[in-house]
């Protein structure tokens, strides 16, 4: 369609050849664009994988989820003709790609900036999120409620924001941080905002980060830091 939007959607992925294939099949190639897998140090088959299944694939040797995130953003400045809207979702299976368009849906029709997939409304496996995941989306919503005075149930990672207000934000984490940052600088910056229900599953593959208790610590840590240090 002539006037539909160009919609890239950035999926940062380390040793996610099990799944990522089912992830970018499973996107609704009717609606995305350009599909970008943010091959973050993997030492399996996680690129040629993601390759065969249709993506582009750009390498971010350097360990950290905001990392990943940034290498597909250069990416896309680099694109002739700009996206209009980003989407993120993580490449190990846990959410729905077939829930893209629910997604991007308040972008489209109500014109909003930033849009949630929020787990916390939807369906969720038992066991696809850990007791620590629980209790910091818990803790972490009602600081930034607190804070900044907007409401969110969740931090998920599955989520889409107009590229303009993205460029805006001047993202700047490069670790666990990511998902919370865009959220608060999203609020310092006033953009409207919308959450809507996605269903999660448990992953294909053991997680970076609730899996161990090293990760569960220092995402527990930055998300906390940076609700105080963005607010004051």
């Amino acid at each position: 369609m002539e006037n539909q939007p160009k919609i890239v959607v950035i999926i940062p992925a380390v040793n996610e050849e099990g799944s990522i294939g089912k992830v970018v099949s499973e996107l609704p190639q009717d609606v995305v664009s350009d599909i970008i897998v943010c091959n973050n140090g993997s030492t399996d088959d996680t690129e040629n994988v993601a390759k065969a299944a249709g993506a582009i694939v750009v390498n971010e040797p350097k360990p950290g989820y905001g990392w990943a995130c940034l290498k597909g953003m250069e990416y896309t400045a680099q694109m002739e003709v700009k996206p209009d809207i980003i989407v993120f979702i993580d490449g190990d299976y846990s959410d729905y790609p077939a829930e893209l368009p629910n997604v991007v849906a308040p972008i489209l029709e109500n014109d909003i900036d930033l849009v949630i997939g929020s787990r916390a409304l939807g369906a969720k496996e038992k066991g696809s999120m850990t007791v620590p995941q629980r209790f910091g989306n818990w803790l972490a919503t009602r600081l930034m409620r607190l804070f900044y005075r907007v409401r969110y149930t969740d931090l998920g990672p599955f989520r889409a924001i107009k590229y303009d207000k993205l460029l805006a934000l001047k993202m700047a984490d490069k670790t666990y941080g990511w998902t919370i940052e865009m959220q608060l600088k999203a609020a310092k910056q006033k953009m409207s905002h919308a959450e809507v229900p996605v269903n999660y599953k448990k992953r294909i593959g053991e997680s970076k980060v609730s899996g161990t208790i090293k990760g569960t610590i220092m995402a527990g840590y930055k998300i906390i830091f940076a609700i105080f240090k963005y607010r004051f």
